[in-house]
């Protein structure tokens, strides 16, 4: 298993980028994945990344650190800059840490520590995720959702059943990263574009699930559970 942190690190100074990464390479709690001294190419390539912390300045051309930081989602996060000014607004945003320049190797391998500790400590307590829609950002709790599936409109946005019977439009978001932040025991993918929460299936056979959701038909909600997943689902539910 790989307790490493894959990193992503972002300077647009080249030589800071290269003492940035030279650090790096000596902490052993991180795998650098890649380097940008853009952020708008970094945002440009985010979704194709598979990264846990992003080590990024502030100050930069074109993206602020922290408004791209926001973008992120659920992302760990450590700034170094050369500027006091913001460490307010990083851990409004809850930066990991934040680090004035010029960066040492033993505050930096600190707040990876801190880092990696909030990684891989679970988090019981949580009981939503900060996403973006359609609308604006949105707190989305987990005991509010009866099923995620793709959106008809845009295979990159998914499309949340909430138990009141609304709809929301979650933009830009792999199936990986929902599952990852949803409880593990109460939500199961059944087919490669739907995720459904244990608590909403009402029936279900070798091949169908039933939800208690109706539709304007009156007819109840139906997924289809495919073999690639049938598995897991079955172990899932077994009690």
């Amino acid at each position: 298993m790989n307790t490493k942190l894959k990193c992503l690190l972002l300077d647009d100074e080249l030589p800071g980028l290269t003492y940035l990464k030279m650090l790096c390479e000596q902490i052993s709690e991180v795998e650098i994945v890649k380097t940008f001294n853009n952020p708008e190419k970094l945002l440009a390539e985010m979704d194709q990344l598979d990264f846990d912390l992003l080590i990024s300045d502030i100050e930069m051309p074109g993206i602020n650190g922290l408004h791209l930081a926001e973008m992120l989602q659920n992302k760990l996060v450590i700034f170094c800059t050369a500027y006091k000014e913001y460490a307010a607004d990083a851990f409004t945003i809850e930066a990991v840490d934040y680090i004035t320049k010029p960066v040492k190797l033993e505050r930096l391998q600190k707040a990876i520590s801190k880092a990696a500790e909030r990684f891989h400590k679970p988090d019981a307590a949580k009981k939503f995720i900060q996403l973006n829609t359609d609308k604006g950002k949105t707190l989305l709790y987990f005991d509010q959702i009866q099923y995620i599936k793709t959106a008809i409109s845009d295979s990159r946005d998914k499309t949340v059943l909430l138990t009141d019977g609304s709809f929301l439009n979650l933009k830009n978001v792999k199936f990986d990263t929902l599952l990852k932040e949803l409880p593990e025991t109460d939500f199961c993918r059944v087919n490669k574009k739907e995720i459904v929460a244990v608590k909403a299936i009402k029936f279900f056979n070798h091949n169908e699930i039933v939800l208690h959701h109706l539709e304007k038909n009156e007819k109840n909600s139906t997924l289809l559970l495919s073999e690639t997943y049938r598995s897991d689902f079955l172990k899932k539910i077994k009690i």
